[in-house]
């Protein structure tokens, strides 16, 4: 980055608070998730497309948002975007059906879809290539405390706020966010060229050469599931997982769950560094992802075991949660092989992939636990979240394995 440029406050900062609504907001139902099924009557299945549903709208606005952030900035796109996150935060917060509330995920969806690609945008727009995995997962860093917050903080909060006043504050958040980002973050630098002005069906048609790249196929399955591993169990199930498996009462299952977010913090800031520390010194930019699939199947097969003890189990999920966040550097690492006006498509490409795989894992591990009865408490049972972690194993061992046998592109 050139001297007199605008820094990381200008650069990354404001965009990294709307990732730090967009993971608060993701891991608020792994805590209220329990109140929400008991309040709403859900099972299992109906509980995870809930929570589905925000990745759903996620995941269909990926696309779109990637040609929109090429052609506007992210300073355009996720200040407007930030205010439609609002609208969905009132409309869960007024929800008086399930119905309602799933509306007001979907709109939460669409107004959040952004948070990272927009950040990620930004940051290959601003910082040599070999920066950007460094500075981005210090954004992340930044974003990950909204995961934090909603843990401890929110289940302080629950009994003065309830979990309707809970969305509230995040609509508030949230128009400060776009506030923040209009009037701050800077739009390309000089001596970028704006893209040339074609026709939106031409702009669109560079998906096709970004899915039919062979490096781009060869790395997206790893990559994707190593992100939706941690979106599907921080989003939902580490928590039910807590309560049912590791037998933890609300507050106990609430630290669990910051520590949860701890490794995904730290964890954000130590792979993002190490990825750019390797790539620095002529390590392949998947250097470091490899290390965290390696990680987080290590830990899945301790999770399948049922694992007993606190601080055990708590270790377990900081090792699946501080690996399983290096998900990002692998995007960036992808990115690389693709010019500056093709990176936001890039990025909502493999965003798209990986949260169409939350939704299936969400709703699926959802399936899988209602094979079981409901147990006496009105959890489910141990040996519905073994299966469910078994197959979400042999999901990532057969995409670490796609990256061996698939046909090679560029070298990575």
């Amino acid at each position: 980055m050139a001297d007199g440029s605008p820094g990381f406050a200008r650069i990354t900062l404001p965009l990294a608070a709307i990732n730090f609504l967009n993971q608060a907001n993701r891991a608020l139902v792994a805590t209220i998730g329990p109140l929400l099924a008991l309040e709403f009557g859900l099972s299992a299945a109906e509980l995870g497309l809930l929570a589905a549903c925000f990745f759903g709208a996620y995941a269909l606005a990926q696309l779109p948002i990637g040609v929109a952030l090429d052609l506007h900035g992210p300073r355009k796109v996720q200040s407007v975007l930030a205010l439609v996150s609002m609208a969905g935060f009132v409309v869960s917060a007024l929800a008086p059906d399930v119905l309602v509330l799933a509306l007001g995920r979907v709109i939460c969806g669409f107004g959040l879809a952004a948070g990272l690609m927009a950040m990620l945008k930004s940051n290959t727009q601003w910082y040599p290539k070999e920066r950007v995995a460094a500075v981005t997962g210090a954004g992340l860093f930044i974003a990950g405390l909204g995961g934090m917050s909603a843990t401890v903080p929110v289940q302080w909060a629950l009994p003065l706020l309830g979990w309707r006043g809970i969305f509230v504050l995040l609509a508030v958040l949230a128009v400060c966010g776009s506030v923040w980002i209009r009037l701050m973050v800077p739009d390309r630098p000089p001596h970028v060229v704006r893209p040339e002005r074609r026709s939106l069906v031409r702009e669109i048609g560079e998906f096709g050469r970004i899915f039919s790249d062979r490096a781009f196929l060869r790395f997206l399955p790893a990559v994707m599931v190593l992100s939706a591993l941690n979106f599907t169990f921080q989003g939902l199930w580490a928590g039910p997982w807590l309560r049912d498996v590791g037998g933890m009462a609300d507050g106990p299952r609430a630290v669990a769950l910051l520590i949860y977010a701890l490794g995904l913090v730290t964890g954000s800031l130590a792979t993002g560094q190490a990825a750019s520390f390797a790539q620095a010194r002529g390590f392949s930019p998947m250097f470091v992802p490899y290390i965290g699939i390696a990680g987080v199947l290590a830990a899945q097969a301790v999770l399948v075991t049922g694992p007993q003890g606190y601080w055990v189990i708590a270790a377990t999920w900081f090792c699946f949660s501080f690996c399983g966040s290096v998900g990002v550097s692998g995007y960036a690492a992808m990115g690389q092989g693709f010019p500056p006006e093709l990176q936001g498509r890039v990025a909502t490409a493999i965003n798209f992939a990986m949260l169409v795989l939350v939704f299936a894992l969400q709703t699926g591990i959802g399936a899988i636990l209602d094979l079981w009865p409901r147990t006496a408490s009105g959890g489910w049972d141990p040996a519905g979240y073994a299966v469910a972690l078994s197959v979400t194993f042999l999901l990532q061992a057969g995409a670490a394995l796609w990256i061996v046998v698939a046909p090679r592109g560029r070298a990575a």
